[in-house]
């Protein structure tokens, strides 16, 4: 029987250490289920329509939340405002294809994120588990 080896074999350490980092800066696409955004709205005390309309646009046939011209997450202000309900894109950080695809890339995440390598133990299992998009 073969196994796959990864560079993660013996698990990695992460703790959010909510600095925003991966909340600012670069550009990219979080992507939100209506699921999500009925949380989100939950969180808010606002409807759903007004996340869609206000914070998301629509994006390959879901909705993708809004940034403002540096970069930042609409709901990046001096914290994440909906860090308890906090898309699962946003929860699976640093346990993203590119990230982990190899050790190098890990250690280039890791001189942007303070989180990386603190607090528990993911083991191989678990960070497989987030990479299949698995709870």
């Amino acid at each position: 029987m073969y196994f796959q080896r990864y560079f993660f074999d013996k698990g990695l350490r992460f703790f959010c250490q909510e600095c925003g980092k991966c909340c600012t800066g670069e550009p990219g696409v979080i992507r939100v289920t209506q699921k999500e955004i009925d949380e989100i709205a939950k969180h808010l005390s606002i409807t759903p329509t007004n996340i869609r309309e206000f914070f998301c646009f629509p994006y390959e046939g879901v909705y993708t939340i809004r940034e403002h011209e540096d970069g930042r997450c609409f709901f990046y202000e001096k914290g994440c405002k909906i860090y308890p309900v906090r898309p699962r894109q946003c929860r699976s950080f640093p346990f993203w294809i590119n990230i982990i695809r190899s050790k190098e890339n890990w250690d280039k995440a890791s001189k942007d994120c303070p989180g990386i390598g603190q607090g528990r133990l993911y083991s191989k299992e678990e960070i497989v588990g987030i990479l299949k998009n698995e709870k």
